[in-house]
């Protein structure tokens, strides 16, 4: 399979500023593949060391912080003879090791020559709840998340429709529009953990795919009394149970009385954080001005929360695979809640966006997404089928006033005085991806048609 987070590995293995590197991301989505997949390709040794299958790898960093001494004792352990600049020495679930995360500060300070990358999908946790020490600004850092559609297009043999888009053909894509409407379909169905993806590809059996995301679901579970307090284990089920239910809401905005009747706060905040350090859910707070720097307008009381992947929302939603594949009965059932997540997931995975949403002072008035790029701030409306009717959005525009909206739905390719309404299946290519240029090539297009 590709992963598109090569390019940026790429990227950091060539920087004369490396340092070493850590791939943050939730269980499942594919971190250790990439890291030894990218050794492979690129070096021409691999020194692996899993802290969770390997106790002796622990003992190691317990003796002390000399190099040299650690250096020697990986080569012991992996059979592998570490040199600079042509191995690359992956230390994996490295939130097992406090020790481990320390010495990422000495190879960056005294042996920048050496290629280091770490990963762990509890990292934060650990940094959070065990009080690890973290070698701040010693360090780089990249986000793994579940596939992409494009990813998932290129990993079932759907290539060139994949090309397509990721090479701007926007003008080509509207011919292929029922198939592009289709494929999006079976992504909501499969979703994007690389497991899941990699199995459908072969065997394309949905049944299949739905046992091996309730087998992650499991998996995840199982990690709420492993990584936690027992205190909190209860509680952070309840939250994680709720995700569907909070989703379908009128207008998505997270309750916590929907967790249970008399829930607070108070009581949930902490359970609400470990799921967030996870990577399992992800917090977009509400903005009621819509201003340079988004974050400085943050109101973190309220807020929405979406699932790491579109296919276990589906899987612990119970949805039936016809109900989604069939018409366009999913953009309307489950009120419209796979059609927003999808568009969080696309934009999430760009890794370099704040996202946020809108809502009037009065509540009267609500915008599904705001995002700043740069010094770009562009509201999103997710709308169901084909259905363009956005209050909310003109609203905002009326007050506001910016360059570029877009409304994103089933509806075909257009842009009319500053709104773009752009395809599900596109949103995450059209606006973000390029600079400026891409708006005016993007243009250029549709009054071409």
């Amino acid at each position: 399979m590709k992963r598109y987070l090569f390019k940026q590995l790429e990227l950091w293995k060539d920087s004369f500023t490396r340092k070493p590197l850590v791939i943050k991301g939730a269980r499942q989505v594919g971190k250790t593949w990439l890291m030894k997949e990218f050794g492979k390709k690129f070096y021409n040794k691999t020194a692996y060391i899993s802290f969770v299958d390997s106790p002796e790898a622990i003992q190691i960093f317990e003796k002390g912080y000399n190099l040299e001494n650690i250096l020697l004792s990986l080569e012991t352990l992996t059979g592998v003879s570490i040199t600079e600049n042509d191995t690359l020495i992956i230390f994996d679930e490295i939130q097992e090791c406090e020790r481990a995360l320390n010495v990422l500060k000495f190879f960056n300070e005294n042996a920048s020559s050496y290629h280091v990358i770490a990963a762990g999908s509890l990292l934060g946790v650990a940094v959070r709840e065990k009080n690890f020490s973290f070698p701040v600004g010693q360090v780089d850092f990249l986000e793994l998340f579940p596939m992409n559609f494009c990813e998932f297009l290129e990993a079932i043999g759907e290539e060139k429709l994949a090309r397509l888009i990721l090479d701007y053909h926007f003008d080509i894509t509207e011919t292929f529009y029922e198939q592009y409407v289709n494929l999006l379909k079976l992504y909501m169905c499969v979703g994007g953990m690389p497991e899941v993806v990699k199995n459908f590809s072969v065997q394309r059996d949905l049944f299949e795919v739905r046992r091996l995301q309730k087998n992650i679901l499991s998996g995840y579970r199982s990690d709420f009394s492993k990584y936690t307090t027992s205190s909190n284990v209860g509680k952070i089920a309840a939250i994680w149970d709720s995700v569907p239910s909070q989703l379908a809401r009128e207008n998505n905005k997270f309750s916590y009385k929907h967790i249970k009747e008399g829930a607070r706060a108070r009581e949930y905040s902490s359970a609400l954080e470990w799921l967030t350090l996870t990577g399992l859910i992800y917090k977009v707070n509400k903005v009621t001005k819509p201003s340079l720097p988004l974050t400085g307008y943050e109101n973190g009381a309220f807020f929405k929360i979406y699932m790491i992947d579109i296919g276990l929302l589906c899987a612990m939603s119970n949805l039936d695979f016809k109900t989604i594949i069939e018409g366009n009965t999913v953009f309307e059932e489950f009120k419209g809640a796979l059609a927003e997540q999808f568009v969080f997931q696309e934009m999430k995975f760009l890794n370099e966006l704040t996202i946020c949403y809108w809502g009037s002072d009065s509540g009267n008035a609500e915008v599904d997404f705001v995002v700043q790029k740069g010094e770009q701030i562009i509201p999103i409306e997710v709308k169901a089928s084909v259905n363009l009717k956005a209050k909310s959005l003109s609203l905002y525009r009326q007050k506001y006033q910016p360059e570029k909206a877009i409304r994103t739905s089933l509806a075909r390719l257009e842009i009319n005085n500053g709104l773009y309404n752009i395809p599900l299946y596109l949103i995450g290519h059209v606006m973000f991806n390029q600079k400026g240029e891409l708006s005016r090539k993007l243009k250029n297009i549709i009054y071409n048609f």
